[in-house]
């Protein structure tokens, strides 16, 4: 993980990662490199990867509007938190999908709260997960699964690339698949939320209408209660 801090004010800086660091810290982890950029140019002038970056509006040269529109036309995986005194830059800020809006001056509890949402958003990202098939095994990042469907006694494993027929039944799909981020909407489906275009009371659809998935009505106020929490943290 690189995690990428873009101001102009120094002491806003060294708060990041002061507070950064202590966040690792408490929970026991290594913490990840950070770079730091005092201006819109040098940060899109660097070249290597980023993970997380924390960003502010006003700059000298290029405002941080102009560069979140940039980073995330080339990395739109990244995760964006908004860093300024200036909520009007808000609505502009939300066209690129920043992740949170964080407000001058920084609250430590505040930031914790959202690095926790941050780091969840980003181990599901990246984590892969091997889909066994009686011809081999196929590993696939968790985020690319659309959804498992259990069709007679055959389970398939729906994903962007292509469809799978799975060796293992939908219990173990359940117990390995991120809690964050898939749901059980009925005993012969499990959804990715981040797939989802639309649902209603015994519907969800998947992947711009491509697939469905039946919602029992038990589960439809839970289903919407952690699609919306879902929404939330990603935002």
């Amino acid at each position: 993980m690189r995690i990428a801090i873009c101001d102009d004010d120094i002491l806003v800086v060294e708060q990041l990662k002061y507070y950064m660091k202590a966040y690792f810290d408490k929970k026991g982890i290594k913490c990840p490199e950070i770079s730091c950029f005092s201006n819109g140019e040098s940060l899109l002038s660097d070249k290597e990867e980023k993970d997380i970056l924390f960003l502010d509006i006003e700059m000298p040269g290029i405002n941080g509007i102009y560069v979140g529109n940039e980073i995330k036309r080339t990395n739109d995986k990244i995760i964006i938190f908004i860093v300024t005194s200036y909520s009007e830059y808000l609505d502009d800020a939300m066209r690129f999908h920043v992740f949170r809006y964080l407000s001058k001056p920084l609250d430590k509890q505040r930031f914790f709260r959202n690095m926790n949402d941050a780091i969840d958003l980003y181990n599901t990202m990246t984590v892969k997960v091997p889909i066994e098939t009686k011809s081999g095994v196929h590993t696939l990042p968790a985020s690319s699964i659309i959804m498992i469907e259990a069709q007679g006694r055959k389970v398939i494993v729906h994903t962007i690339q292509s469809d799978f027929e799975s060796v293992h039944n939908m219990q173990y799909w359940l117990e390995l698949l991120p809690k964050n981020c898939f749901f059980q909407t009925h005993r012969s489906f499990i959804v990715n939320l981040e797939h989802i275009s639309d649902f209603d009371h015994s519907l969800v659809y998947m992947a711009d209408n491509q697939f469905q998935a039946y919602l029992t009505k038990r589960k439809y106020t839970t289903f919407k209660d952690t699609y919306l929490l879902y929404l939330e943290s990603t935002r």
